[in-house]
């Protein structure tokens, strides 16, 4: 029998090691073989016998959902702070993206102006 105490493992778990050994003995394999790769088998499937999860630190659903809605609206807080037509903001931007926004606000001569001149039009038109 392979080393290690089964005791730890559900019955569920147990029941398809039986299942598997079963399956390779039928196969021809021997029975301590076969008995190795079955518990092998359960082990990559469960992860081993019957244990706690993770840390051991359980997080209750509603503390969850508040550390979410709390995150959300950091991001949010966060992307409030540049708006889109600051002359800072306005100047990372590439010229493909300042041309987009210029055509969404509609801004004549858009075509033929430089950077420069699409981001002093985008500031006027705010």
């Amino acid at each position: 029998m392979p080393r290690g105490d089964k005791d730890k493992y559900t019955e569920k778990q147990k029941r398809k090691a039986e299942h598997i050994e079963e399956s390779y003995e039928h196969k021809g394999v021997s029975k301590d073989e076969a008995e190795s790769r079955a518990w092998a088998t359960v082990n990559k499937q469960s992860g081993g016998g019957e244990k706690k999860g993770g840390s051991g630190k359980h997080t209750p659903a509603n503390e969850k959902k508040t550390a979410r809605s709390d995150s959300a609206r950091r991001a949010a807080k966060t992307r409030e702070g540049h708006a889109r037509t600051s002359g800072s903001s306005l100047q990372s931007q590439t010229k493909e993206s300042l041309m987009k926004e210029a055509r969404s606000k509609n801004i004549k001569g858009r075509s033929s102006m430089s950077k420069a001149q699409l981001i002093e039009a985008l500031q006027k038109h705010g």
